[in-house]
């Protein structure tokens, strides 16, 4: 995909009946019958020739064991690439079909696919849809009347002083946000261009990433193979930081000779290895690319059968204080242990000769929250030392290998998404962390797509997970800071956070429960010039919503089992 010079998402409703090419239209078979319908189509991202596009498909009649959608263009628009669908196109009509896994749609539920295409010329979305023959209008008697809409209910502005549901109070701050973000592929290939784009990019149908991390091999004839993602993200993103973690030192300077399984590095090459790492920073300049932060290592507590390297607390601490500043044009962080051990990084922070060299503090979260440490760390924040959560993995939904992760409606893959990703990251800022960091940005079951067949994802396309981490990554941007804010009874099923910067008031909204939250009033701090609500749930990809605005109040009807943001200028 080319770079998105684009920006603003453009939504047709389904309406008149489709006149379609003659013979691209089969007949339906009495299983899947249709009686009713509606259609969201959205042009989630646009450059030069080509556009990117999801349609979001509900069922309002009986229910189907399967589907098939047609449309018609009408500037010459063709469709070159598509997932969760079987997509042929002849001449403007285009025909859509149900893969195996989402054919069957229930009454009132609603099946979503996407496509990239080229556009000659301009690209006006389609207007009339056509589910199994039958004309999607909104309803389940079709007409030719006017065009109804599809969406949430209309939000309505609060009433003066009305009684808010979250008011934010921008007097009491707490830390300050470095970044949401994603590894590029320790041992594999690098991501493109477009792919890199996609996940640092701030534009439409892109998911604003300020945070790559990336591996510092042992062998410096490795180093170059992410220079180019890396570069891409400098130059693509906005203030995009650079985060470099070492899995081990060369073979010839640990105790157990080897890259893998462990093994500590001997003192007497504790020199070389902080040589070792100035040199890849220094490689890295040269190629211009800034490394903003440099791990002493990863998981030190974790000595698997890959590159790996055994350190304790009081060995990072002597290296750090001896060596760290050895390491120029960086800032050093200590030490990215499994589950926030502070055993690894305490005894740093307590020497004032090691802590003047160390920048961050980092730490991983697998059985962190389990060890009680998905909390403020005390000791970091005495010290002003910024807290990143650096890595964590998690993907249990597919349980046996299932081919979900390309279905952007499949329930497991949503409710992980949910209540495990989306819920750390919430808890991770109510403790004052200042960056949480994801495994690789491109995989199956990450954020954008690798293609990997098992699983159904097309490779570089946008993943359901990957528009719920948007949420944050997108609209929070480096510098902001978190601030306070209270909720009323009617807002507790809501977990917020508030930030303020850029002349903005940013609030992310897990909706966990069943039920949406109709007409909740948030209270700014001042009045609010304009207001932007974007939310993600099983059905809608960081989609723009209705918000009602009177004076520093905005009203918004938050989704049952959503995440959203709503953006305030100020």
């Amino acid at each position: 995909m080319g770079r998105i010079t684009w920006r603003k998402a453009v939504t047709a409703s389904a309406g008149a009946v489709l006149v379609a090419a003659a013979g691209t239209v089969a007949a339906m078979p009495a299983a899947a019958a249709a009686t009713g319908c509606s259609v969201n189509y959205t042009v989630t991202s646009q450059w030069q020739g080509g556009f990117g596009a999801d349609v979001a498909l509900t069922n309002l009649g009986d229910p189907v064991t399967a589907w098939t959608l047609t449309w018609s263009y009408s500037a010459g628009q063709t469709v070159t690439q598509a997932w969760n669908t079987t997509l042929t196109q002849n001449g403007a009509a285009v025909t859509a079909t149900n893969v195996s896994y989402n054919g069957a749609v229930a009454t009132g539920a609603t099946t979503s696919f996407g496509f990239n295409g080229s556009s000659p010329g301009g690209n006006p979305a389609p207007t009339a849809f056509a589910l199994n023959g039958v004309a999607c209008t909104g309803g389940t008697t079709p007409t030719t009347g006017p065009t109804p809409t599809t969406g949430p209910p209309p939000t309505t502005s609060p009433a003066p002083g009305a009684a808010p549901d979250v008011t934010v109070t921008s007097a009491t701050r707490y830390q300050t946000v470095d970044g949401f973000g994603a590894a590029v592929s320790i041992w594999g290939g690098a991501w493109s261009t477009a792919e890199t784009q996609t996940l640092v990019g701030t534009g439409a149908g892109q998911l604003g990433l300020s945070i790559v991390r990336t591996g510092i091999s042992p062998v410096s004839s490795e180093w170059p193979a992410q220079v180019s993602a890396l570069k891409t993200a400098k130059a693509s993103g906005s203030n995009v930081k650079i985060l470099a973690s070492p899995w081990t030192a060369p073979a010839a300077w640990k105790t157990n000779n080897s890259r893998i399984n462990g093994g500590k590095l001997k003192t007497d090459y504790y020199d070389d290895y902080a040589n070792h790492l100035n040199s890849y920073v220094q490689y890295m300049r040269g190629q211009g690319v800034t490394i903003d932060v440099t791990s002493v290592q990863n998981e030190p507590d974790w000595h698997p059968a890959y590159d790996s390297m055994d350190w304790s607390g009081t060995e990072l601490q002597t290296f750090v204080r001896e060596q760290g500043a050895k390491v120029q044009n960086t800032r050093l962080m200590v030490a990215e242990a499994v589950n926030m051990n502070y055993g690894y990084t305490d005894p740093s922070l307590t020497d004032a000769s090691a802590r003047a060299n160390v920048g961050y503090i980092g730490g991983h979260l697998y059985g962190t929250e389990d060890a009680g440490r998905l909390r403020p760390y005390a000791l970091a924040q005495q010290y002003d030392k910024p807290v990143w959560m650096t890595e964590w993995n998690f993907h249990e939904a597919d349980g046996n290998g299932s081919n979900i992760w390309g279905n952007p409606s499949n329930q497991a893959v949503w409710d992980e998404t949910l209540d495990d990703i989306m819920r750390t990251v919430h808890k991770s800022m109510e403790s004052n962390w200042n960056a949480y960091i994801w495994w690789y940005g491109k995989r199956y079951y990450s954020f954008i797509g690798d293609g990997e067949a098992a699983y159904g994802t097309t490779a570089g396309a946008p993943l359901k997970r990957g528009f719920a981490f948007s949420q944050y990554a997108k609209y929070v941007r480096p510098g902001y800071q978190r601030v306070a804010l209270t909720k009323s009874s009617k807002a507790a099923p809501l977990e917020v956070t508030a930030y303020q910067g850029g002349g903005k008031l940013t609030l992310v909204i897990l909706n966990r429960s069943t039920s949406a939250v109709s007409n909740a009033v948030f209270q700014a701090p001042q009045n609010v010039t304009k207001a932007e609500y974007y939310l993600t749930s099983q059905t809608a990809n960081a989609a723009a919503q209705p918000t009602g605005v009177s004076g520093g109040q905005v009203t918004v009807t938050v989704g049952a089992r959503s995440i959203s943001t709503l953006v305030l200028t100020l």
